[in-house]
């Protein structure tokens, strides 16, 4: 019976540095998506912390223009003088002939 003996040695990091160029390349490859879904999320949470203080601002502005609008027309009905309003409208029936 003849054994054949192996042409090299097997080397034990040979697979590992065939994994670490795969890792390598995947690194290079998905860093630009990665950090654009990081950046989106970092973003989110940046306008979810300010949402609540922004919608206070809004709300009291919203309250503010109700009560300058509200105050504007009740000073605006105080100084109106009643009078006829001639809106230039025709009128039914035969014209007068100027008598």
């Amino acid at each position: 019976m003849t054994t054949t003996a192996p042409s090299r040695p097997s080397k034990p990091w040979g697979l590992f540095g065939a994994g670490a160029a795969a890792i390598a390349a995947c690194a290079v490859c998905c860093a630009g998506p990665v950090l654009a879904v990081l950046g989106g999320v970092g973003a989110a949470s940046a306008i979810g912390a300010l949402r609540i203080p922004v919608l206070v601002v809004v709300a009291v502005a919203l309250v503010a223009g109700i009560l300058v609008a509200r105050r504007r027309r009740r000073v605006a009905a105080r100084c109106t003088i009643p009078a006829r309003a001639d809106l230039g409208m025709p009128t039914l029936g035969p014209p007068d002939k100027g008598l």
